[in-house]
């Protein structure tokens, strides 16, 4: 009988280890701290993109017009876009200030800005960088009569 207490034993010490790694691999998730990063804001004239990334470019969060579940004009509003963007960055990894790029010719520009200040982050730099042609297009060729 004592052979058979050592096996029941035996099993249930075999069981146990295989079950701590499952938890932690649950564990590690978003450990990852990170103090300060930079906000891309592209504003088109129909939506208004906003992604967070730390500095070596790598995303951490991101919001759109459309994913907050708005359609037509009311996706170029990018208060509240650039909002929901800020607080998922600022509650996964503790961002805290930001360099702030903004891109594009859209309505969305400076209410980005104003969203992401109202949210917390604090903003290091403001920069533009919307891409300027140096000579523009090809003109067409010369019309023939």
């Amino acid at each position: 009988m004592a052979d058979e207490t050592t096996d029941v034993q035996k099993t249930e010490a075999d069981a146990a280890p295989a079950a701590t790694p499952e938890v932690k691999r649950t564990k590690s998730k978003g450990g990852r701290q990170v103090m300060s990063g930079i906000v891309h804001v592209d504003s088109t004239f129909n939506n208004t993109r906003v992604s967070i990334s730390d500095q070596q470019g790598n995303i951490l969060a991101w919001s759109t017009g459309g994913k907050l579940g708005y359609k037509g004009s009311r996706k170029s509003t990018a208060y509240l876009i650039a909002t929901d963007a800020a607080k998922k960055a600022m509650s996964t990894y503790g961002l805290r200030e930001v360099e702030v790029r903004i891109k594009g010719p859209g309505a969305g520009r400076e209410s980005a800005v104003r969203g992401i200040a109202a949210a917390g982050l604090e903003i290091t730099l403001l920069k533009d960088v919307t891409p300027l042609p140096h000579n523009g297009c090809r003109p067409p060729k010369r019309r023939r009569v």
